[in-house]
């Protein structure tokens, strides 16, 4: 299984073959854009480059970097979120099986898993469960698979390793597929 760094690298290493530029010279129109926000350099990359969401953010994140290396799940899965990280680490796992066209998103507060749209959303919530976040608009809620929101309109709640069974590796691949 990838680390966060390993898959970091892979990125990056990617950006030529799928963006047309190094993460160099993304910099360079980056730094030279005069927009300090994340949000706003993630829109402009799509906007106006048509770098795809995972790339942008990955981008605007090295953008805004000030020298202090901050990994994004590391932070979210410190302290009493740490036991959470087998779980999120099983899901990873499985989900870079799906496909070569998956790109894994650390925001803040979750990791988001894209195609070329958003597939699911993985949020430590509280320090005992994660929530993944599917999108399987049109998939009626029932049992394990709850009501979602906005970002994702199903999410099932996992607070062991064990609960990430056939029937969450299913609507994972379901969500996935959709997606492409």
């Amino acid at each position: 299984m990838a680390t966060q760094e390993e898959m970091l690298q892979s990125m990056i290493d990617n950006l030529p073959e799928k963006t047309g530029k190094s993460l160099v010279d993304w910099l360079k129109v980056t730094k030279s854009c005069g927009l300090e926000k994340h949000g706003l350099i993630v829109k402009m990359l799509k906007t106006d480059h048509g770098v795809t969401h995972g790339f942008a953010n990955l981008i605007a994140s090295k953008t805004l970097e000030t020298g202090e290396d901050i990994d994004l799940v590391a932070a979210q899965y410190s302290g009493a979120k740490a036991g959470l990280v087998p779980i999120y680490d099983t899901l990873i796992a499985y989900v870079i099986t799906l496909g070569q066209d998956i790109e894994v998103a650390p925001k803040k507060t979750s990791v988001s898993l894209r195609r070329k749209k958003q597939f699911a959303l993985i949020t430590p919530a509280t320090k005992t469960r994660i929530d993944l976040g599917i999108s399987l608009k049109d998939e009626p809620a029932i049992g394990r698979l709850l009501s979602g929101n906005a970002m994702c309109s199903h999410k099932v709640r996992l607070e062991t390793v064990g609960e990430i069974d056939g029937d969450v590796k299913a609507w994972i691949k379901l969500a996935y597929e959709r997606a492409g």
